[in-house]
């Protein structure tokens, strides 16, 4: 019989209550310590799991909360590093502030606990570092099920496990682009994109002849729609770093960097995302991309979902492929494996698991800082101003080669800069570099950077 895991989880947004709504459904699981700077949040997110209130103990101290655990109740604090003193397995850092993310993650490594990083904000910047030091101790750093870029990892993993090859692979946005034929618009969830008759030319289903123009002609159209944001990138980075993927026309300081984000029915996947020689979109072989899924109401989709297009080399596996399920290019020699869902935290209690019984990472030793997400000024960014986040409608995200932290005229990976006063003017169009913000002397975060660049040898 196994030992129960137990937990603490820093931070109650939507992600981590989900965490703990289901863990009570999951045996030899428990969530036994939440720290939050809100300790109403914290109470309200272990109610929702069904946990009465006075088996809550709200804790200040060590020596409480460790009296606490041992009644059997369950404890709150408002300093997360009180984790680190108690008898619990793992960590799930669920914050979504770099700095913060850095600072608990290297605590919860030193004091010997699994970390479980459900924020991606670190994860894009000092991931492989982080990684490097739970290694050295003795204990696991992962991504989670549940997002999205855990999931493709395990998926690319296993793809290639299988011999086959990973042509592209990537993320579905959350959202679906829905045609309606009936009345004729495209809702994306958040606007509705009004068509007249004619319009339908441009979503019908692209032709293999002239499938480069056709696309460009539909993202055209639907160009009105929301489109990928920079919390998408910060994902695809992590995947990309973590499974030697690029991007297929990343910034080289002054244009690419955004991924093709093409909105595609799911049957359409396996046809753009290879390369030319194959009838594709892509001019390399091996890249990270992400798709809006467009779907008409009657048809399943792939919002929330992830994806990988494979080529197996051998004629006989590319007809196996394509008669047991797996949708294809038009040649049959580009297959679609997809997963078409991610669960966000009701999902992440099988990480926990394999963490503290297995020692089992979505990261190896191979997880590297290829790739980061940096920013270009939208509009005249003055000095004085504060730097926001990937949400921010003043920037825009792009993913880039790695540059060295220790050049001032490099690009600044946008979580590096989050929340940072910009000492200088940075003019509309330029892209926001190291120098634009002041170093900070005390911040967890660039100590960890900088010592992922000496191990990594970058700069």
């Amino acid at each position: 019989m196994q030992p129960t895991t137990r937990v603490g989880v820093i931070g109650t947004g939507h992600f981590a209550t989900a965490v703990l709504t289901q863990s009570g459904s999951i045996a030899d699981l428990q969530i036994a310590a939440v720290a939050d700077l809100n300790p109403e949040a914290a109470r309200h997110a272990f109610r929702l799991a069904g946990v009465a209130e006075d088996a809550l103990e709200f804790c200040e101290s060590r020596a409480a909360a460790l009296a606490a655990l041992e009644r059997g109740q369950r404890v709150i604090v408002e300093d997360a590093l009180l984790l680190m003193e108690l008898p619990l397995d793992v960590i799930v850092e669920s914050t979504g502030v770099p700095e913060a993310g850095a600072v608990h993650a290297r605590a919860a490594i030193a004091a010997g606990k699994h970390v479980a990083m459900v924020t991606k904000e670190t994860d894009s910047v000092v991931g492989p570092m982080l990684a490097h030091l739970a290694r050295q101790a003795g204990v696991s750093y992962t991504a989670v099920d549940g997002d999205q870029h855990g999931l493709l990892i395990e998926l690319v993993r296993w793809c290639r496990g299988l011999g086959l090859e990973v042509l592209a692979a990537g993320k579905a946005r959350d959202g679906d682009y829905f045609y309606d034929r009936t009345a004729l618009e495209v809702n994306s969830g958040e606007f509705v994109l009004q068509l007249r008759s004619r319009d339908s030319r441009w979503l019908a289903p692209l032709r293999p002849l002239n499938l480069a123009g056709l696309l460009q002609e539909r993202m055209d159209f639907l160009a009105p729609l929301p489109g990928v944001g920079g919390w998408d990138l910060t994902e695809l980075v992590i995947a990309a770093n973590a499974l030697d993927l690029r991007p297929d026309d990343p910034f080289d300081g002054t244009g690419g960097g955004q991924p093709h984000g093409p909105a595609l029915y799911t049957t359409e996947i396996p046809g753009v995302f290879c390369p030319w020689s194959m009838g594709g979109i892509l001019e390399n072989r091996g890249v990270i991309d992400i798709v809006t899924s467009l779907r008409i109401p009657e048809a399943a989709g792939l919002g929330g979902g992830v994806f990988a297009v494979v080529h197996a080399h051998s004629d006989y596996s590319r007809q196996i492929l394509a008669t047991k399920g797996c949708l294809t290019n038009p040649a049959g020699d580009a297959a679609l494996l997809y997963r078409p869902y991610h669960l966000c935290g009701v999902e992440t209690p099988v990480t926990l698991l394999a963490a503290a019984q297995r020692g089992h990472s979505a990261y190896d030793s191979s997880y590297w800082q290829a790739w980061d997400v940096v920013m270009v000024a939208r509009q005249d960014l003055a000095a004085g101003e504060t730097l926001g986040t990937d949400h921010s409608p003043d920037v825009e995200a792009l993913m880039a080669p790695v540059q060295s932290i220790h050049n001032d005229a490099a690009w600044l990976p946008i979580h590096l800069g989050s929340g940072h006063r910009l000492p200088v003017d940075v003019p509309e169009g330029a892209p926001v570099p190291v120098g634009a913000v002041e170093r900070p002397s005390n911040s967890v975060l660039w100590a960890l950077r900088a010592e992922q660049e000496k191990l990594l040898g970058i700069g």
